[in-house]
């Protein structure tokens, strides 16, 4: 063994940008990543990167995350096809986990096996998992890993390449013969708890930074380095089943075979908040409802909190109703913390349909009321168009329930009001996607190539891959903006953003509208020719409409400390990563010079079954 190979990277994750092409394409996206940290390029990695990351790394396995779409994004001139010509790993993995990623991912792994046709490419998400079957058929890609909780499958196929073990050993794994006969072998692994791992693993991203030399490689998004928000997932899988939701308890039994959600232990989520906390003093968000797993983990874990005297502000998601009893929990435990809530729609009826937050108004507005008294910061909440049997009306009725609410609770400025599309795709493996007719949908986009088609069209609402029956597509775009325009001047009147916002963002709804209409006009234009050259005319234009459409930059973020990083406990945490990083380099340097152990048997979880091979 030579020392190339001991520091030969065994792995290296590519997270692709939403469309490959983004730098050189003209495609007005619109208000899809409004309400999210990262910009419409969704150039924020699954963190579930991180934990495979971490696992394999413990394992012996060198392994390296580059995200690839924040280097196109922060720099003009980063050379996607140069950088992984460099590279040289046993195995590529690209996430397709969110659909919006259809396109880059795969236009990401024919750039791999143009520079590497002999190396293995590895899907894995959860919407690589429910489109496995015709994802495997594509020449740019070799592996598929389904499930939600993939490290182990991963290690499995490592040692499988590397050692020469059999494929049909790995669990969760679809996969070519060298006669291109497809086999699928036996979603098994489905892990009751996920203690085994960090999720996310920040100690990872962290070692990687000065392993490689490297700090942008795993900056989650754009403006990450400015303001540091992290979050913490408390689950895999849900309780919930909100009708339009791919992650919902239907569709995580569908994609992943998981019958029940996978909860943290309050000690092991304690842990990750604790060194969260040291890297910086910056919003923690708690992915999922603490209380899904009950009251009394929710407890626990809040009691801990309350011990370890935490500083960050922590956002708690609600997926229903809350009492005095656990807002008071939360105010004696936490210093700072605040709320959000997807509320999706006034309307009791559409509500309980839906499945999302299904109880009267007057226990959302006890919720809320509860919360403020008890000290809750923000609340964050959201509304959406395009959802189940919602009318035009319905939409800008909405608007007028936010008004309701700021008379309702004397305008108080802690109340954060939004409203967006479910846009640009239906979820997979939803129910609403399943089951279109019950939901009154009618789907544009079946297969994963559908989605990629859609994906390159020239606005949003080319884009979307639905309409329903109450709003056509045009309809779903005329209501977003109009409902965005009320609720803007709704916000300047009651004090919520300044008449600066309040003027920047109406101009930046109408130029919307305007460039829209636009589009669809050039659109008309038979001559292919011409009508590049007029989007292409548009570019500059569109892309200033791209991001910050319908609210305020600042908008959705929680007050940040001027001095968000701990310059002196940040130090400290890479002097111990330092050595922990030295003890994983002689753990691999032991492993390859004395061998590796032999593999166990296959993981099956509840039962054996057997592979499936598929012409």
């Amino acid at each position: 063994m030579g020392l190339r190979e001991l520091f030969r990277r065994d792995i290296v994750f590519l997270h692709p940008p939403s469309v490959y092409d983004f730098r050189k394409d003209t495609i007005m996206f619109g208000p899809i990543s409004d309400v999210v940290p990262s910009s419409a390029t969704f150039e924020m990695y699954p963190i579930g990167i991180t934990s495979i990351a971490n696992t394999l790394e413990k394992a012996g396995f060198n392994v390296q995350i580059i995200n690839v779409a924040y280097q196109m994004l922060r720099n003009p001139r980063y050379d996607v096809e140069k950088v992984i010509a460099k590279l040289n790993p046993r195995l590529f993995a690209i996430d397709l986990h969110w659909l919006p990623h259809a396109h880059g991912s795969i236009e990401l792994a024919k750039i791999v096996k143009k520079y590497h046709p002999n190396t293995p490419v590895l899907f894995g998400g959860l919407s690589s998992s429910y489109y496995h079957e015709e994802l495997i058929r594509y020449d740019c890609v070799d592996f598929v890993i389904r499930g939600d909780s993939t490290e182990e499958p991963v290690r499995r196929l490592l040692m499988a390449i590397r050692f020469g073990y059999p494929l049909e050993s790995v669990p969760n794994l679809t996969w070519k013969k060298p006669d291109g006969t497809v086999v699928v072998n036996p979603l098994t692994h489905v892990p009751d708890n996920i203690d085994y791992t960090e999720v996310p693993s920040y100690s990872y991203v962290v070692r990687s930074v000065f392993k490689y030399f490297n700090l942008h490689n795993t900056i989650p998004y754009l403006e990450w380095l400015s303001y540091p928000m992290t979050g913490i997932l408390t689950a895999r899988g849900c309780t919930q089943n909100c009708s339009i939701c791919g992650g919902s308890r239907f569709a995580y039994e569908k994609i992943c075979n998981r019958k029940k959600p996978a909860f943290r232990s309050p000690q092991s989520l304690i842990e990750d908040l604790r060194f969260v906390s040291s890297l910086a003093e910056a919003p923690v968000f708690i992915f999922h409802d603490i209380r899904q797993a009950g009251m009394d983990y929710a407890r626990e874990f809040l009691s801990l909190v309350k011990k370890e005297r935490i500083k960050n502000e922590l956002i708690f998601e609600l997926f229903f109703p809350a009492s005095d009893e656990f807002f008071r929990l939360i105010a004696e435990s936490c210093e700072k913390w605040s709320l959000e809530i997807t509320l999706e729609s006034h309307k009791e009826e559409i509500r309980k349909l839906n499945g999302k937050f299904p109880c009267s108004n007057k226990e959302v507005e006890d919720t809320l009321e509860s919360a403020l008294r008890h000290g809750c910061r923000k609340i964050d909440i959201f509304f959406m168009t395009g959802i189940p049997k919602q009318t035009y009306q319905d939409v800008l009725d909405s608007i007028e329930y936010c008004r309701y609410l700021l008379e309702k609770f004397n305008g108080d400025r802690r109340l954060a009001l939004f409203i967006a599309p479910l846009a640009p795709f239906l979820d997979p493996g939803s129910l609403a996607f399943e089951f279109p007719e019950k939901y009154g949908y009618k789907k544009f986009c079946h297969t994963l190539e559908d989605h990629r088609r859609a994906l390159t069209q020239p606005s949003w609402k080319h884009i979307l891959s639905y309409e329903t029956d109450s709003m056509t597509r045009d309809e779903i775009v005329e209501a977003t903006y109009e409902a965005a325009l009320r609720l803007n001047q709704l916000k300047r009147e009651y004090g919520l953003i300044d008449e600066e916002t309040a003027r920047l963002i109406d101009f930046r709804i109408r130029s919307a509208l305007e460039v829209i209409r636009e589009i669809d006009r050039i659109m008309e234009i038979e001559d292919k020719a011409v009508r590049q050259k007029r989007l292409q005319e548009m570019k500059d234009k569109i892309a200033q409409l791209n991001r910050y459409t319908i609210c305020g930059k600042d908008e959705l973020k929680w007050p940040l400390h001027r001095r968000s990083f701990n310059v002196l406990s940040l130090s400290k945490i890479l002097v111990r990563l330092f050595f922990v990083e030295w003890a994983l380099f002689f753990h691999r340097l032991r492993l390859n010079l004395f061998g590796w152990p032999e593999e166990s048997e296959p993981i099956t979880g509840p039962a054996r079954e057997s592979s499936v091979e598929v012409r």
